[in-house]
């Protein structure tokens, strides 16, 4: 069974505040389409969590960590998914700040669950960290499973707040200038740690 919940729920409370590629996501998708894009993104970040802690789960995400093709292939996937938004971040930027973007709710889903899907912190996590939160008592996949879910359920409450917060500053983001410059800002950052996942750094 689960031991230590509450510890395991700030330890990923605290992974989730973490910067990186899941904020720089939000970021862009509330920009680009509001909050009902970011909650189409963070669905697909708590999918692809829960993903890879049933893969642990099951004994086949440290497989896949160990297969150096296999994991290279998720992980590059991934990357591109993020550089090809931090582009396409960077193209929007040079549009009128009213100019929709073609998205749909399908594609914000599918952009989250890639990222979370390739980024190796969270394979790490999953293989490494969420294990020491099980006994041997009682049934350890369910009690893996059941872990992978909490995981979720506190990312996406945080992505919430954080989508909220965005949401509350959107006086001061729907100013043009700010507003390009938060996008050229987050397109620059998607772009680099999209190359950064691709070479593995």
């Amino acid at each position: 069974m689960p031991t230590h919940v509450p510890v395991f729920v700030l330890t990923t409370w605290l992974l989730a505040m973490l910067p990186g590629a899941g904020q720089a996501l939000i970021i862009r998708q509330s920009l680009t389409g509001g909050p009902a894009r970011a909650r189409a993104t963070i669905a697909g970040s708590a999918t692809g969590l829960l993903v890879w802690s049933t893969a642990a789960a099951a004994g086949l995400s440290a497989v896949l960590l160990a297969a150096p093709g296999a994991y290279q292939a998720v992980r590059v996937g991934g990357g591109i998914v993020l550089v090809v938004l931090g582009i396409n971040t960077l193209r929007a930027a040079r549009r009128p700040v009213d100019a929709p973007v073609d998205e749909g709710g399908w594609t914000a889903y599918f952009a989250g669950l890639a990222t979370t899907l390739g980024n190796p912190k969270a394979g790490v996590f999953a293989v490494s960290v969420l294990p020491q939160f099980v006994t041997t008592d009682g049934p350890v996949l369910m009690s893996s499973i059941a872990l992978g879910v909490v995981w979720a359920l506190v990312n996406t409450c945080w992505y919430l707040l954080f989508t909220w917060a965005l949401g509350r500053g959107r006086a001061l983001v729907s100013r043009p200038v700010v507003r390009r410059g938060l996008s050229i800002a987050t397109g620059v950052v998607l772009v680099t740690l999209g190359v950064a996942v691709v070479s593995g750094v």
